[in-house]
């Protein structure tokens, strides 16, 4: 595997400017990731701390359990003795719990946060163990229900899983039926190539989800599969054990709430000010916590002292909240703006794994982070990669493409539209538009002079001039499509960059899902990434397979 770094354009500049140019953000983020005394003054707030978050002995005895469950691999069980202890820290980071894991970025970060828990431990000499925080409690079906693979046809096809009610559910909430895993599987079965692989494949899968019955355990069995053998600890957010414990930390969101509301609102003035978009709503009024009615999950606001939601369908006042919380904590949950402090309120966080996107949000989130009397952690970039295979890397050298030829869709359109021009040796566009030109110069100054001869002759040329343009427009097109034809397999080609590189426009990595790379390289393909060296930046690279 050869590995070339390529930074790609971000579209996060909070984000761009937290890794690379920290001092002009500094005010809205706690900890510079690339200086080492940074790490370590982080390790000595977490050591001052510890009171303040969840009793270690209980935290870890939830995580025992969910893990022996979902991902029972002894090094986990190690790595959640390690973090019973004190001082013990965590690098985390999560993801909704998408089906089959998901888009590959998913791979990714979980790829990050065990590289990074090693690499701060090593230069800290301090117990880190790596966590994986699955978002179970988010509602949004349609974002996990699906997943992209490439076709042995080489066609971009989509796997989705039905869901059986229309409410807005927690996903960890929402059952999945054997029948609908079974469809998968023969989705996946019809889809894959024949490899050596496929077989092993197919049956780790149908025994996992053959043991699910939400697509959190199915998601929670694949990571541990996949990671378990690095020490990634899986937590699920809206375990109901979990959440026992988060009581005390969601009773001080309530009643700090009209402080944590103004601290988001002031940072969000502060963001715009400086000419940065916001990248999470932040509302007058907003209570950034939300609650389960009759099985689905309703955002709260604050009105006249009240707590609903936008249809008023439930209301509590500040104490009736309260009490609610005691009676049922499994019926609340936290938006993106207050998952950050729940986060740090369960687990002694030195460093969080992001996307640039959450990065960006999370600037909304320090002064909150103040308001809780906590510290934002080091915000940590995620890894980012596109892998070009060995027949896609060769069509690139054979129409000398470079990265930035086949980054995006248009340069690589107009990539291939120079290469078809190459072809066309009878220079069929200049000559078709040079006979136009000249058409139309002889035979315009025709149609004036009929009209002298009758008015009415002036818009019938128009109209035969108009025709005959057309019937050279037709045959320019169908000259166009058989030079097409004829360089056939240039344009499959360029097609199967596109597709490898920047499926459907967007990055790879927002795109395919890991089986297909499971299937094409086998297991030993998570322990080749594990392999490429840790960049802290998360700079965009390149892996030549």
């Amino acid at each position: 595997m050869n590995i070339e770094q390529q930074p790609l354009p971000s579209s996060q500049p909070l984000a761009e400017a937290m890794i690379h140019h920290y001092s002009k953000v500094e005010h809205f983020y706690e900890y510079d990731l690339t200086r080492r005394e940074e790490w370590a003054r982080r390790i000595d707030w977490l050591k001052q701390s510890d009171g303040r978050r969840l009793d270690r002995i209980k935290l870890t005895q939830v995580l025992k359990d969910f893990n022996r469950e979902h991902n029972p691999h002894e090094a986990v069980m190690a790595s959640i003795d390690l973090l019973e202890q004190e001082g013990t820290a965590v690098i985390v980071g999560g993801q909704q719990s998408g089906l089959l894991t998901g888009p590959l970025f998913v791979i990714y970060k979980a790829l990050s946060i065990i590289k990074a828990a090693k690499e701060a431990q090593e230069k800290l000499s301090h117990p880190v163990v790596p966590v994986f925080w699955i978002a179970g409690e988010d509602h949004d079906w349609d974002e996990v229900d699906h997943t992209y693979l490439l076709s042995a046809d080489q066609q971009i096809k989509r796997i989705r899983i039905a869901k059986r009610s229309e409410q807005r559910t927690p996903v960890s909430q929402v059952k999945v039926m054997q029948e609908d895993w079974g469809q998968i599987a023969d989705e996946l079965d019809n889809l894959l190539q024949n490899t050596e692989f496929k077989s092993g494949l197919l049956d780790a899968y149908r025994t996992l989800a053959s043991q699910s019955g939400t697509l959190t355990e199915c998601f929670a069995k694949l990571i541990g599969t996949l990671f378990g053998r690095f020490g990634l600890i899986v937590m699920d957010s809206a375990d109901p054990h979990l959440r026992k414990l988060e009581v005390p930390v969601f009773e001080r969101m309530i009643k700090q709430n009209d402080e944590l509301e103004q601290a988001y609102l002031s940072a969000g003035k502060e963001l715009a000010a400086g000419g940065f978009s916001l990248q999470a709503d932040v509302h007058e009024g907003g209570a950034n916590l939300f609650y389960v009615h009759e099985g689905e999950r309703k955002l709260l606001f604050k009105q006249k002292g009240v707590f609903t939601d936008r249809k008023g369908t439930c209301s509590f006042s500040a104490d009736e909240l309260l009490a609610e919380l005691h009676a049922h904590p499994e019926r609340f949950s936290n938006n993106v703006l207050t998952r950050p402090l729940m986060q740090d309120s369960v687990l002694p966080v030195l460093g969080t794994v992001l996307g640039a996107g959450e990065i960006a949000y999370w600037a909304l989130t320090g002064k909150a982070f103040q308001a809780f009397g906590i510290q934002m952690p080091v915000l940590v970039p995620r890894e980012s990669f596109t892998m070009i295979d060995g027949a896609v890397q060769r069509n690139m050298e054979k129409y000398g493409l470079e990265w930035n030829d086949v980054n995006n869709k248009d340069s690589l359109s107009d990539k291939r539209e120079a290469w078809l021009k190459e072809q066309d040796h009878l220079h069929l566009e200049e000559r078709f538009a040079e006979i136009k030109s000249s058409f139309e110069a002889m035979y315009n100054p025709l149609i004036e002079q009929l009209g002298t001869v009758q008015a009415g002759l002036i818009k019938l040329g128009g109209a035969n001039r108009d025709k005959i343009i057309e019937q050279i427009e037709y045959l320019r097109n169908k000259s166009m499509d058989a030079l097409a034809k004829s360089n056939d397999s240039g344009i499959r080609h360029f097609e199967r960059i596109e597709q490898s590189v920047i499926p459907m426009g967007r990055l790879q990595e927002r795109t395919y899902n890991a089986f297909y790379y499971l299937n094409r390289y086998g297991w030993s393909w998570i322990d080749e990434l594990a392999g490429i060296p840790y960049d802290v930046t998360g700079t965009h690279r390149i892996l030549y397979l």
